[in-house]
């Protein structure tokens, strides 16, 4: 659910990328799932066709895991597009 407190950040994060990356740029994102569940398979589905490079670490209990996704993004307006979509994962949590 979109609230006023997150289109803020997504508009100073649009700035923020604008003002330091060339567009076309290599982008990384990084989440904490749950490391049971649908979760990463989920967010993976997501970057398919992408040309994406998704790497995944579980913690040291096993109850979470780390997905770090590299890929090449056109604009700011298409990383803040995959941010949105991602949040739709239940228990996603962006860093």
């Amino acid at each position: 659910m979109e609230n006023k407190n997150s289109e803020e950040f997504y508009a100073k994060l649009k700035i923020q990328l604008a003002d330091t990356s060339l567009w076309p740029s290599k982008y990384l994102y990084k989440f904490i799932v749950p490391t049971q569940g649908t979760q990463i398979s989920e967010i993976e589905a997501l970057f398919d066709n992408t040309g994406a490079v998704i790497t995944t670490k579980e913690s040291s209990k096993g109850k979470y895991t780390s997905v770090s996704i590299v890929v090449n993004m056109k604009n700011p307006d298409a990383v803040i597009s995959k941010y949105k979509e991602v949040s739709k994962v239940k228990g996603v949590i962006s860093l």
